[in-house]
């Protein structure tokens, strides 16, 4: 149990849980967009920053959009999604991976996460598609950086015919059986959001294959003008392309992807080291068949080592009790001394905006648990909780991760961590 009594040292500086990391480069390409004067939605820096981002990651087509929702956004246009049209997602993630899909008029069905990479459970993703036979169309999230079973999920939307949105916004960089993600969905979107492991402040990317589908999002994103010597408009647009300026921050940044993920990997080693004699354990991956971008460290709390916690819409109250933690007391002690955590996701199914839609777990239909779960931990055959999402939520959280931390910085994380178990 922490106790916020003590005089402990804060950080002179707030330390951040993943701030923009920036080298020099970028400025010299963003004065080059003003002494150019390209500064809209055209430019040298959007022309290299798309061919950059194609040898990076193994695509033949991208373009360069003003956010990684609006990638998503064209490519659930481009699968074709309509009012009223079902349609499996992630469930625990950022609305942004969902929200596209409500712009369009489809409805979100919620797809449980699995324990072993806390992303989409392909066990429950075939439940899910016995209870809805007539979705054809999957948004795939990696989170935190770390690559689902692609191939399992694959494999179980190839035998349903269903089309994959694969939202690697989180995870560029990280690969999976030594592909990078972004690749491996039907569409395909990535980020460039100021916290993110390569940002432009802001910025996201739509990748294909497909020239035909490119082309779509090139007219799309400007407004879907025509090609006609006046601006003649034939079906809806969107004012979405990225600026020349921002590309000119993503151009600066793309050089260093390895790099950043290199010290993501450090901060996260160095947290599993540092903690592994607590009741404790980092978030987990694949490691035979991927290689994550370790975009955020994060941690979950054993069940038995968890202090009472419980959570309203946007409040949370918690017991201390030596010898056992939670999140709320983990991230309340970080934040003493002037650091960022965050809670994990909360779940989607868990949101007010989509408490009614759809949510399954790998035992079938799991609203009818989810109340159960919360007052008396509620399992099911294979004795773990209904509803996993939820349950990593409630015992989750994640630890600063900002690449410029230093060694002594992080040690002095670590040492409030522990201090929560005493």
């Amino acid at each position: 149990m922490f106790d916020f009594n003590q005089q402990l040292s804060k950080f002179e500086n707030k330390l951040y849980l993943s701030s923009p990391t920036m080298h020099g480069p970028e400025l010299e390409y963003i004065k080059e967009a003003y002494e150019t004067n390209w500064m809209s939605t055209v430019g040298e820096n959007i022309n290299e920053v798309e061919a950059m981002v194609c040898n990076l990651v193994g695509c033949k087509y991208s373009v360069a959009l003003s956010a990684g929702t609006a990638a998503l956004h064209m490519a659930v246009k481009l699968a074709g999604v309509t009012s009223g049209m079902r349609i499996f997602a992630s469930d625990m993630t950022f609305d942004a991976t969902v929200n596209p899909i409500v712009y369009e008029g489809g409805v979100p069905i919620f797809i449980d996460t699995e324990y072993d990479t806390w992303n989409m459970d392909p066990v429950a993703l075939e439940k899910a598609f016995e209870l809805y036979p007539d979705v054809k169309i999957v948004v795939v999230a990696h989170l935190y950086g770390t690559p689902g079973k692609i191939d399992e999920i694959k494999k179980i939307c190839d035998a349903h015919g269903a089309k994959i949105i694969e939202d690697a916004a989180e995870s560029f960089g990280a690969t999976y059986k030594g592909k990078q993600t972004g690749i491996f969905g039907d569409f395909n979107a990535i980020s460039f959001n100021g916290n993110k492991i390569v940002t432009g402040s802001s910025g996201g990317m739509f990748l294909t294959d497909s020239l035909e589908d490119a082309n779509k999002v090139r007219k799309w994103s400007t407004q879907a003008r025509e090609n006609a010597p006046w601006y003649q408009h034939e079906e809806l647009g969107y004012n979405y392309r990225m600026s020349n300026v921002i590309a000119g921050v993503v151009r600066g940044q793309l050089p260093y992807l390895n790099e950043h993920i290199a010290q993501k990997k450090a901060i996260y080693e160095r947290y599993t080291e540092g903690l592994k004699d607590l009741p404790v354990s980092m978030n987990p991956f694949d490691a035979e068949n991927s290689e994550p971008n370790y975009w955020l460290s994060c941690m979950i709390i054993n069940p038995e080592a968890m202090c009472k916690q419980v959570r309203g819409e946007q409040e949370v109250l918690y017991v201390g009790e030596h010898g056992k933690s939670c999140p709320t007391e983990i991230l309340d002690a970080i934040a003493s001394i002037n650091a960022e955590g965050r809670p994990i996701w909360k779940p989607m199914h868990m949101q007010p905006i989509y408490r009614m839609n759809g949510f399954v777990t790998r035992e079938g239909n799991g609203r009818a648990n989810t109340n159960a779960y919360i007052s008396g931990g509620a399992v099911g055959t294979n004795g773990l909780p209904l509803d996993v999402g939820m349950d990593i939520f409630h015992r989750g959280l994640c630890l600063p991760s900002d690449n410029k931390m230093t060694v002594d910085q992080q040690d002095r994380i670590i040492e409030v961590i522990r201090e929560c178990f005493k």
